[in-house]
């Protein structure tokens, strides 16, 4: 796990030998298996997480039951439900592993003090927190605007490594949509 981490970091930073190892010092890690939960609804989320191998979903559930996907994680990745994290208050959400998946952990504590030691790691945060929030309006504005078929093709677009990791049901409950209607649209695709 440490050394894709590290591998991670090194093409994503300027991070010296000194400072990953710092880093890594402070790295819990863990193994998800299928369908494992890293934070259930009610808890409160206490560490960022980094996915070295594997692939996460974040969701809520109705009071019916229903599933909604916000987020999908894999390698590479960072997750946790922020609002839970910066104000250490219980969060509404779900972090499951949807395949067998092994992540690393900071504590809040420890990672703040890395972002406040090392400028490159917090350079590198700052760059991450932008481009959520940029994925995060597009995602919303699409959510919203965008037809079945064009979700899907963004979807395909934004994702096009995970369309084989995942359910034809858990596509359809982060697109907004049934799984009726999804199946329709890949069928109406292959016979183009």
């Amino acid at each position: 796990m440490i050394p894709a981490f590290e591998t991670y970091l090194r093409t994503n930073t300027d991070l010296s030998d000194e400072a990953l190892q710092q880093i890594t010092a402070t790295t819990m890690t863990r193994t998800l298996q299928r369908n494992e939960l890293l934070l259930q609804e009610g808890q409160i989320c206490r560490h960022k997480t980094f996915i070295a191998n594997g692939l996460l979903r974040t969701f809520g559930v109705r009071e019916d039951g229903t599933e909604h996907i916000i987020q999908f994680s894999p390698e590479h990745s960072w997750t946790l439900d922020v609002e839970s994290y910066d104000r250490q208050t219980p969060t509404s959400f779900n972090i499951a592993a949807i395949e067998k998946t092994d992540v690393l952990l900071w504590t809040k504590a420890d990672f703040e003090y890395l972002l406040h030691t090392i400028p490159a790691l917090k350079n590198l945060s700052q760059e991450l927190i932008s481009r959520n929030i940029y994925n995060s309006r597009q995602r919303i504005f699409t959510s919203i605007s965008a037809t079945p078929e064009e979700k899907y093709e963004d979807f395909i677009r934004t994702y096009p490594g995970l369309l084989q990791r995942l359910p034809l049901h858990m596509i359809a409950s982060y697109l907004g949509i049934s799984l009726k209607t999804l199946t329709r649209i890949r069928h109406t695709q292959v016979h183009k």
